[in-house]
């Protein structure tokens, strides 16, 4: 709710999840439509070894991850603009990451090379690689947490960014931290929601209008949970820093996590 009202009062910044999402789905059709006419259309010719198939997995975290980072970074320092009470614009934030370009680079290079190792060991050690990957996958979210804001404003490369990411939570929380609060569990109740509307319509209406409904609520879903998240982090990473900003209270932050005994 406080990042709602950060967003109600910056209508403007829900274009940089539009875009975002966009770009998202623009790369996945690319990809797949490159797939698909190297086969002649014909499904039964598409024949990937192993190593391709993980060379296009390769290809598609990083530009997804570049286009995901651009656009959250933007959205990040358009917060940050507001919360110093200066002018918000959506060219200004496209134009901090554009200005960051060779830092998200080098971060999305490191990410995506990190995202594939682990897909191999998923892939490869059955049940056991799924364990390993499912640990490390939870520890690297809250290692990373602050990873883009520190991207933008501390420009550390990759591997000390995730370090000084790791120690402000460290610092702020303790060791052995674990969320107390989930933007995924917040939203997948509205999914819930609109599913229970969307079949509703189905039976009363007909079911193109309830697979429409359904659909639009996914999309709206989506955007304004991305939007949302990109600003709490945005006010976490300034408030670790000592600008309190009036929507965030210094209470409901400091209980974000907790500490595991």
């Amino acid at each position: 709710m406080s990042s709602l009202k950060v967003l109600n009062a910056n209508k403007q910044l829900i274009i940089f999840p539009v875009l975002s999402g966009l770009a998202v789905l623009l790369v996945g059709a690319s990809i797949g439509l490159a797939i698909f006419s190297g086969a002649d259309w014909n499904t039964d010719n598409i024949r990937l070894d192993r190593t391709t198939v993980y060379l296009i997995l390769f290809v598609f975290y990083f530009v997804n991850y570049f286009v995901v980072i651009f656009f959250n970074m933007a959205l990040i320092h358009c917060t940050k603009l507001y919360f110093d009470g200066e002018e918000v614009s959506v060219a200004k934030g496209l134009q901090f990451s554009m200005s960051r370009v060779h830092i998200i680079f080098s971060w999305v290079l490191f990410s995506a090379t990190v995202g594939i190792v682990l897909r191999i060991i998923q892939d490869n050690l059955g049940w056991i690689g799924k364990i390993v990957t499912g640990a490390i996958g939870l520890v690297w979210s809250i290692a990373t947490f602050l990873v883009v804001p520190i991207l933008a404003y501390e420009k550390l490369g990759p591997l000390d960014a995730v370090k000084r990411s790791a120690q402000l939570m460290k610092e702020k929380w303790g060791e052995g931290i674990g969320a107390s609060f989930s933007f995924g569990l917040i939203f997948l109740f509205l999914f819930f929601g609109w599913g229970i509307f969307s079949y509703a319509m189905s039976y009363y209406i007909n079911d193109g209008a309830g697979i429409a409904f359904f659909v639009l609520g996914i999309v709206f879903t989506f955007i304004i949970s991305s939007a949302l998240h990109s600003i709490f982090i945005s006010a976490l990473y300034n408030n670790i820093n000592g600008n309190i900003n009036e929507h965030f209270r210094q209470q409901m932050l400091d209980g974000l996590f907790q500490g595991k005994e």
